[in-house]
């Protein structure tokens, strides 16, 4: 996943199915994934939200637009696994 020049690095799809697995276990009923870049690892990490209010509280802002050392690489819906747009997180 994240296989271009887009994204500072790609992400292994079993990692990335091992998260969605994650976050679907959780005895907290999240709804959603953000997929993290963060520059001082120079990893991803993901962070889970259970609604829409919770991942624009705890979105660290949005991949090139973020000027600090961490910013969202993606939104996925746990469930469906649909890769969300950005723009009703703003």
């Amino acid at each position: 996943m994240f296989d271009s020049t887009e994204f500072p690095k790609s992400l292994e799809e079993d990692v990335f199915e091992a998260w969605l697995e994650k976050g679907r276990e959780s005895p907290i009923a999240y709804e959603y994934m953000l997929i993290v870049w963060d520059e001082t690892t120079d990893s991803y990490h993901p962070l889970y939200a259970e609604d829409r209010a919770d991942v624009k509280e705890k979105n660290p802002g949005f991949y090139g637009e973020n000027p600090t050392h961490t910013a969202t690489i993606a939104i996925y819906d746990l469930f469906s696994e649909s890769k969300l747009s950005f723009e009703p997180f703003r």
